[in-house]
């Protein structure tokens, strides 16, 4: 036990509650983990507070819910001897101190009930065993059995016990202490570091959705490529994204190479995550080349070609969030939307390109073209400062050339002016192909620029294109 009291961390009201409540049963009572490494840090807690105790925790949180002024209601997970409740805008969980075993095949343990010191043994990282004693008697001392303040000071996170042991019995435990180094810029212990890579395979038994949950908490970092690096340099990267390792390497043929896509897209990840912290525009970064592996070609003429990777990409997003059993909604169509329009904007600064072109791709894009272009701008990764100003200055143009075209045409997410009802009362016909083509014609005549998007245009355009279909007009 410390001999430095630091109840200065405790200062929030619950505490005075749980105290009262450990004293009154008799229990020693710790709060522990996260929200006393980020005290120590400094740092801000989103106050989600683990408390253990030497007893029954689901009988703590109890006692604690009865003498809170709003008597809330106690969430109780039987199968895991612990308890939640919510009071003061917090969540805090109860547990009691256990021990854990593990088999090979699970990373859920067999528990039973132990002491402080088996309850931190049990804990992935030292920075995380830290606790802090909530009896009155001992209020505020700190227990510290295997040096994580000092480990919090030098950065390093290393595991209380031995690295393979903590890692086999929860693999998930790897994806955590690469979550920490990327969230706190720490570094990994070596020996712990060559234990995950040993231990990677052992990440099959982790579902999906674990996974996941670990890998949008690296990509919301301030730096995602630091978190990326370690997954790749420990070999768990391969067995998450295969499609993104799949990018890796340079090929020469004739003298002529390409660039690492890998490497590349990582960069362009740390980009867009200067610019934004949305998850599914980080997504869309590390997906947006996703689909240059399978198309990669060397032509004689021209080199090394990614013909339709956007298209062949677009369909791998699908693939890949239904795999890691992401949501495949609108968050998806998202991501589906920017890879699929990644490399359209570039190709409006050529002096040929048309005003239907540039109307397509607002059209296209909707609502999210401001999205498309931070993705754009965030794929320039040249080192050539001469480049990576004219790549610039080139996607100034594009913003100028859709200004001026969505002023003058108004195209972003417009419905056609005639609806399809519209066609089928005036020509007295029910839902048929017919309706649907002309709907199309209309749309494509306006986007081609040849009518106007308004309603006197599209109807005279209508009637054309019904006489040409046989349709006539109901009298």
């Amino acid at each position: 036990m410390s001999d430095i009291n630091h109840s200065n961390a405790l200062q929030h009201q619950i505490f005075s509650y749980i105290t009262k409540a450990a004293d009154a049963l008799e229990v020693d009572t710790y709060v522990i983990g996260g929200f006393v490494r980020d005290y120590f840090l400094n740092r801000q807690n989103k106050m989600d507070i683990d408390i253990v105790c030497v007893g029954d925790g689901i009988e703590l949180a109890q006692k604690v819910a009865r003498l809170l002024p709003n008597k809330p209601k106690v969430q109780v997970f039987k199968t895991y001897g612990t308890a939640m409740l919510k009071a003061f805008d917090l969540e805090i969980e109860f547990v009691g101190a256990r021990k854990e075993s593990y088999s090979e095949d699970s990373r859920k343990p067999s528990v039973e009930k132990g002491s402080l010191s088996d309850d931190q043994n049990r804990r992935d990282f030292t920075i995380n065993a830290l606790a802090l004693q909530l009896n009155a008697s001992h209020f505020g001392e700190l227990l510290d059995p295997f040096n994580g303040l000092e480990h919090l000071k030098q950065q390093l996170i290393t595991t209380p016990l031995a690295p393979d042991e903590t890692y086999s019995d929860d693999p998930l435990r790897m994806m955590r202490a690469i979550r920490f180094s990327a969230q706190l810029n720490f570094f990994i212990d070596p020996n712990s570091l060559s234990s995950i890579e040993k231990n990677a395979d052992r990440l099959k038994i982790i579902s999906n959705e674990r996974i996941v949950t670990e890998i949008n908490k690296i990509m919301l970092t301030e730096k995602p490529s630091l978190g990326f690096k370690l997954l790749h340099r420990t070999k768990l990267l391969p067995l998450i994204l295969p499609e993104l390792t799949a990018l890796e390497g340079i090929d020469e043929v004739e003298g002529q190479k390409h660039k690492d896509n890998f490497w590349h897209t990582l960069e362009v990840v740390d980009n867009i995550s200067q610019e934004t912290n949305n998850l599914w525009l980080r997504w869309a970064a590390l997906l947006h080349d996703i689909g240059k592996a399978p198309t990669k070609r060397f032509n004689k003429r021209v080199g090394w070609t990614f013909h339709g990777h956007e298209f062949v990409g677009s369909k791998m997003v699908y693939k890949i969030f239904k795999r890691l059993k992401m949501p495949l909604n609108d968050k998806m169509k998202l991501v589906q939307k920017l890879v699929l329009l990644s490399s359209r904007p570039i190709a409006i600064v050529d002096d040929n390109v048309t005003d239907s072109a540039v109307r397509r791709l607002i059209f296209d894009a909707g609502d999210f073209f401001e999205d498309l272009m931070m993705l754009c701008e965030a794929d320039i990764t040249t080192k050539n400062p001469r480049r990576y100003k004219k790549y610039h200055n080139n996607f100034k143009i594009v913003r100028q050339r859709v200004k001026d075209v969505e002023e003058r045409d108004h195209v972003r997410n417009f419905q056609p002016p005639i609806s399809g009802q519209e066609i089928m009362n005036i020509y007295n016909i029910e839902p048929c192909k017919e309706v649907g083509i002309i709907k199309d014609a209309i749309k494509e005549a306006i986007l081609e620029g040849d009518i106007q998007n308004d309603y006197a245009a599209a109807h005279d355009f209508m009637c054309r294109k019904a006489k040409e279909l046989g349709l006539q007009q109901k009298v």
